[in-house]
């Protein structure tokens, strides 16, 4: 096995009878949500944030995997934490949304809320239409990483995209739209208002599929694509706290949409 790079490490604390399992994104490592996994930690939940096959090492180690290797390791996790919780939430951002919300249509009761942050669902139509073939032609081609506002932040993960990868994602996302309709959880989605990265209309796309009756929207006006490491991280983290204290005290549900400039 490679070695996975400084920062990049799953990370694993031991907390609460509530547990919190967080997906990061494609090409992305664990170090995207490390902030907010610790964060968790110290409001006392048991959090389990995995490494995905392929990341976190070199971008040639990803062409070897495939969306079903990424999904099997959350739907392991989520199984491990199940037997030493009495509750569970999926949380993700970018693909790692798309994974979390697989989690919540395929695990039901399981799982008791999903928190997502810029959930990519779609694939680029163009590059979409060109992967199928490309993926013979060339094996990698440029990534996109470090799409964030705020100065001095970095993300750790991949300036490469395997095309093999490319490809497995364009599939997995249409398995994972696809399983949309059966996400009934209460579902908290947080969006940048400017993303280079995912479009605006794959959250659109979430909210307009999903079963969920409590959703809770919050626009994220001074972030990019990863928010977790930007200006808006500690609205995120805030959020997410609220949520989960929120449902685990058996609150009345919501349906809210507001802007992080609102302070509400």
């Amino acid at each position: 096995m490679p070695p996975i790079l400084p920062g990049a490490e799953p990370f694993r604390r031991d907390g609460s009878a509530t547990g919190v399992l967080l997906c990061h994104g494609f090409t992305g490592s664990p170090q995207s949500l490390r902030p907010w996994a610790e964060d968790l930690a110290a409001h006392g939940l048991t959090v389990s944030l995995p490494l995905l096959p392929g990341h976190g090492t070199r971008w040639e180690d990803l062409a070897l995997t495939s969306w079903e290797d990424w999904y099997a390791t959350v739907d392991r996790e989520l199984r491990l934490l199940r037997e030493r919780c009495d509750e569970v939430f999926v949380c993700g951002l970018s693909m790692g949304g798309a994974l979390a919300l697989r989690l919540a249509a395929l695990h039901g009761e399981a799982v008791r809320g999903v928190t997502v942050v810029n959930p990519a669902m779609t694939f680029p139509r163009l590059q979409g239409y060109a992967v199928p073939v490309g993926r013979f032609l060339a094996r990698s081609v440029p990534g996109i990483v470090d799409d964030i506002a705020k100065e001095g932040r970095h993300e750790l993960g991949y300036d490469r995209v395997p095309t093999r990868a490319a490809y497995a994602l364009r599939n997995f996302f249409r398995v994972a739209q696809r399983d949309l309709p059966k996400v009934t959880q209460p579902l908290l989605l947080l969006c940048s208002r400017t993303d280079h990265v995912v479009p605006a209309g794959d959250s659109a796309l979430v909210l307009g599929r999903v079963s969920s009756t409590d959703v809770t929207e919050t626009v994220l006006e001074h972030s990019f694509h990863v928010a977790t490491l930007d200006h808006d991280a500690e609205r995120i983290f805030a959020d997410t706290r609220g949520f989960i204290d929120r449902l685990t005290a058996g609150q009345q549900p919501v349906t809210t949409v507001r802007s992080a400039r609102d302070g509400a």
